[in-house]
């Protein structure tokens, strides 16, 4: 099956048939006396139908061994549900994306991907969007680092992007998101006295400030090298619009994949931490105005060596981690920190996943200082302060929990009620 582009969008041969279909489907539904469309048990198993359908495909197109993790959740009375919250599921698609051969136009899982985001099914589309930040990581790194000189198809992950990237324009028809910005010059509505002074009648109203935070979208009928870091960042976008119904190993991954973009770590990362980790203590003079540092005994030379084994950040030639750097325009970096701004204070989220999210916020400090991006450097600066806030905010409570009287508000006394109900009884 190949996938084919109508009208700007991306669609599939399958999926546009059952788009013609639909409209007669329900035309004869509304003309017939029992009207199946109002239905809502019908539309439930109807529900459930395509999920089990897609899952027993998707099982099909991945290789197991004897126990076959996906047969089970079919039979659940929320298929699409169950697949979204297994780890097992999220495991095995994740090897086959990231297979050497996979991402061409004839790969079965891009269109599994591909048919099942273009699907009615709500809950469907969310199993897509846990898998994005895996697919794009995979794409832009093979775009940015190919393993050979010959160029490598990747259109099936480039049709799943443009699947959401074709969906979030229509979203938005033809408009830009953007943002009030208040103006301080004019009292607000806590200010005493409520009523300004009148003005004099020749002075001008002052017009509201307005911030774009995205411009208005262009269709787009394929991935161009200079919409890919557009299309990319477009469909991160839809990954944080759904980012609370996400699993917790998904936000994870993306966060190690963010911290892998920015590039190798450095002394940057530190700055705002009492005491440098993995780094020595206190800066060069090289430029003047540090501090010396003073290492004594043998260690001297390897401490150094060190030091400047991480400050050689820009060197291309260095193994390690950043070797898979890749470019971080600011269309594609601030859904980036949107995602991270998430994951690192989602008051639900786990603490692998804030730790993860930590480490990507402070490379991408050092990336942004390094390049010399002052809306990178502001949005992570104030991403790390957050973060330290909130963790010693934790660290206080938890400091303050064992002193306080055994009448405590935090007691959990809600907990014990139904177990005295029960023994009542």
């Amino acid at each position: 099956m190949d996938f084919h582009l109508h009208g700007g969008s991306p669609t599939s041969s399958t999926s546009s048939s059952d788009h013609h279909r639909h409209p007669n489907n329900s035309n004869s539904s509304l003309q017939a006396p029992n009207g199946h469309s109002s239905d809502p048990m019908h539309s439930w198993w109807e529900s459930i139908s395509k999920a089990r359908s897609r899952i027993h495909l998707l099982s099909s197109l991945l290789p197991h061994d004897d126990e076959d993790p996906l047969s089970s959740l079919a039979d659940t009375d929320r298929p699409a549900r169950s697949l979204l919250l297994s780890s097992a599921a999220y495991s095995s698609v994740s090897a086959a994306i990231s297979s050497p051969s996979s991402g061409s136009s004839d790969d079965p899982l891009c269109h599994w991907l591909y048919d099942t985001y273009l699907s009615s099914d709500p809950e469907l589309r969310l199993v897509v969007l846990s898998y994005l930040p895996l697919i794009s990581a995979v794409y832009l790194h093979r775009i940015h680092h190919p393993v050979s000189d010959t160029p490598v198809s990747l259109s099936g992950f480039e049709a799943v992007l443009l699947a959401l990237y074709t969906s979030e324009t229509k979203a938005r028809n033809g408009k830009s998101i953007t943002v009030t910005i208040p103006d301080l010059s004019q009292p607000s509505l806590y200010h005493a006295p409520r009523n300004p002074k009148s003005s004099s009648p020749n002075s001008k109203s002052a017009k509201p400030l307005v911030g774009v935070l995205s411009p208005p979208l262009e269709p787009q009928i394929a991935v161009k090298s200079t919409k890919r870091a557009c299309i990319v960042g477009v469909a991160l976008d839809c990954y944080y619009k759904q980012i609370s119904q996400m699993p917790s190993w998904s936000k994870r991954d993306f966060c190690k994949f963010a911290t892998v973009w920015a590039g190798q770590n450095c002394p940057c990362t530190s700055d705002f931490d009492q005491k440098p980790v993995n780094f020595v203590d206190g800066r060069g003079d090289d430029d003047g105005f540090g501090d010396a540092i003073r290492v004594e005994g043998d260690d001297e030379i390897e401490n150094m060596v060190e030091r400047v084994k991480y400050l050689e950040i820009e060197d291309g030639n260095s193994a390690g981690e950043k070797d898979s750097r890749i470019p971080l325009p600011w269309e594609l970096l601030q859904p980036v920190l949107r995602i991270l701004g998430h994951c690192l204070l989602g008051p639900l989220n786990v603490d692998e996943v804030k730790d993860a999210a930590s480490m990507a916020v402070r490379r991408l400090y050092a990336r942004a200082s390094h390049d010399l991006v002052p809306q990178a450097i502001l949005a992570t600066r104030s991403l790390i302060q957050l973060d330290k806030g909130a963790r010693e905010a934790a660290k206080a409570a938890a400091t303050a929990a064992p002193n306080t009287p055994g009448s405590n508000a935090n007691t959990p006394s809600k907990a014990k009620k139904p177990e005295i109900l029960l023994v009542s009884k």
